[in-house]
């Protein structure tokens, strides 16, 4: 299982764990430790933005800690998001659609889609308090993980990519036990750190994953790598964006 778990964060982080060859089928395989993973992503931002909140204004702190977390995840996700933003944004079948989203260049759909959502992903954790930013921070990264999981477990691959292997595996034999392995963790996780608001940003993050998932069938037919990534992203904002609008009701 050792292997498995360096495997895992070496896909989705930046961590020097050494990957072996069969990285993509071992993070397929146990996707549903993703959420695992989110949390030691976020509980490693919440520390970061916990200590850069001494030193300088919210600001900043947003900034520096959605740069870090963008950072830590390789940026993989957010190219995902851009090349996203380019297929929605593209005229004609989904096999062009596609094709664009594979295209090295960036379009302006991507940008803008990319620039929003970095903008206001920096812009709600600024807005995070000092008592609440390292559970906010754990709890959206683990619903956005868990957003991953239930498009692969929901959706149907577009083309044969690096999606195949994820979705797949959430199709297999034991698809629907990843799957509700996957969502036990997340709302475990995010109830004993947040309590019911933790419980209502996963379930958040699920309706984003779906959203996403209807506009990726309607545009591209199923899902894609790209898609996966996206759904990351903008799940992480959503679910921000639910942390604070629970705030600004006294919720918590």
């Amino acid at each position: 299982m050792i292997k498995e778990i360096k495997n895992l964060l070496g896909f989705l982080t930046i961590f020097p764990v050494g990957m072996s060859q069969d990285c993509l089928t071992d993070a397929a395989k146990h996707m549903y430790m993703f959420p695992v993973i989110g949390a030691i992503i976020g509980f490693l931002a919440g520390l970061l933005a916990l200590a850069l909140n001494y030193v300088f204004s919210n600001l900043i702190v947003g900034i520096l800690t959605c740069g870090f977390i963008l950072l830590l995840t390789g940026l993989h996700h957010t190219d995902g998001l851009l090349d996203f933003g380019d297929g929605l944004m593209c005229q004609g079948p989904p096999e062009k659609k596609i094709e664009v989203m594979h295209d090295v260049q960036t379009g302006t759909g991507g940008l803008m889609l990319g620039l929003i959502t970095v903008l206001a992903t920096a812009l709600c954790i600024s807005q995070l308090k000092r008592g609440f930013v390292l559970q906010s921070l754990v709890v959206s990264e683990v619903s956005a993980k868990l957003a991953m999981v239930a498009l692969a477990w929901l959706g149907k691959s577009a083309h044969e990519g690096m999606n195949t292997y994820f979705v797949n595996a959430m199709h297999g034999a034991h698809g629907n036990l990843r799957m509700a392995t996957a969502l036990a963790i997340s709302l475990v996780t995010a109830f004993f750190t947040f309590g019911i608001t933790g419980l209502v940003t996963v379930i958040a993050g699920l309706f984003t994953a779906l959203i996403v998932l209807g506009i990726s069938n309607r545009h591209f037919r199923g899902v894609t790598g790209d898609v996966m990534g996206a759904t990351n992203e903008l799940t992480r904002m959503t679910s921000l964006l639910t942390i604070l609008m629970l705030a600004t009701a006294k919720v918590f």
